[in-house]
């Protein structure tokens, strides 16, 4: 594990205003619609990028982190199956969700990319390093879900007991119906930012008018109970023999990687942080401050200049011009 190299900030643009949604389309994978949004590169010699959002969230979830990012990065995000514009699938097991990953990337002909994942989406992205190696030139995991077992470590975990109950996903339906968009859009931002009230006006009415899509579509409680499922059973399976466990796919994980942890994460508790980081052999870890589970909208700048420093760090290898390994983390305030 390394301290993670910080790019000073004028390596950045000054974004000013925040960035706009960017445009997106639905892409046919397996004869469903799977949303894709995409940040055009403003600089010359861009890099491919592929941005996997976690549950219950959607590739609004890193326009500007990806804004702050198109100088280096031609970057595409999609929405999970059965998440913002995508439609619903018929698994959503955790091996699923990476294939829908693997065939975004095949399908748009971006291999090597630079690979992001927030909480869920930090999970597949660590499945599909690791049996796709070809496919990933860097990896950066923002609170990747990985499995713990001590279900005080989240807020969530209250939750986990539900999925015991037949049918629980028209329990959820009908909770769901009862509630208005902006009611889900603050019970999220309560969940994940560590200051809400840091929220800017604008990015809130963007995600009520999400909230108020995931409350039209018929199958969104489906698709996250079913979600929500699959990632408990991948954190049981990790704790039992087999080569599925997520802790044995992280070991194999051979990309650079760049491991980001808000220290006021409540979903996934940040004492994760250092075991994530070390289980994978060439790792960097940042933990921020004052910051909860979404660090890339919370803090995208702090989260862009450690990307930058990563790309530096592995063009410098490549021209032989690295520095040496450095043990622990940097933690930004």
């Amino acid at each position: 594990m390394k301290r993670a190299r910080l790019a000073p900030d004028t390596a950045l643009p000054d974004n000013g205003d925040l960035h706009p949604q960017w445009p997106g389309q639905a892409v046919l994978l397996d004869g469903r619609a799977t949303y894709v949004r995409h940040t055009p590169p403003t600089g010359p010699a861009v890099e491919p990028a592929l941005y996997v959002h976690g549950l219950g969230g959607s590739s609004q979830n890193w326009t500007d982190m990806a804004g702050l990012l198109a100088g280096r990065l031609d970057g595409l995000a999609l929405d999970l199956p059965g998440f913002g514009r995508s439609e619903p699938a018929k698994r959503y097991t955790l091996a699923a969700l990476a294939d829908r990953v693997v065939s975004v990337i095949e399908h748009c002909d971006r291999g090597p990319v630079h690979l992001f994942g927030n909480s869920l989406g930090g999970a597949v992205s660590v499945r599909v390093a690791a049996t796709r190696p070809d496919l990933v030139r860097t990896l950066t995991l923002i609170s990747p879900a990985m499995p713990f077992l001590d279900l005080r470590r989240s807020v969530q975990g209250r939750l986990v007991p539900l999925l015991l109950i037949p049918r629980v996903e028209r329990i959820a339906a009908r909770r769901l119906a009862s509630m208005e968009p902006e009611q889900l859009a603050r019970q999220v931002i309560d969940l994940c930012w560590a200051d809400p009230q840091a929220l800017p006006a604008e990015r809130f009415a963007e995600m009520v008018e999400e909230s108020g899509r995931r409350l039209r579509v018929p199958w969104y409680a489906d698709a996250y109970v079913r979600t929500f499922r699959g990632l408990v059973t991948s954190f049981l399976r990790s704790y039992l023999p087999g080569s599925d466990s997520l802790w044995r796919l992280a070991a194999r994980v051979t990309a650079p990687t760049l491991v980001i942890w808000g220290r006021q994460d409540r979903l996934v508790d940040v004492g994760l942080a250092p075991r994530v980081a070390g289980a994978i052999d060439d790792s960097r870890l940042l933990i921020i401050d004052q910051v909860g589970h979404v660090a890339q909208m919370e803090r995208p700048r702090e989260v862009a200049r450690a990307v930058l420093g990563l790309l530096d760090e592995v063009a410098d290898e490549g021209t032989g011009e690295a520095g040496g390994r450095v043990a622990g983390p940097v933690v930004a305030s």
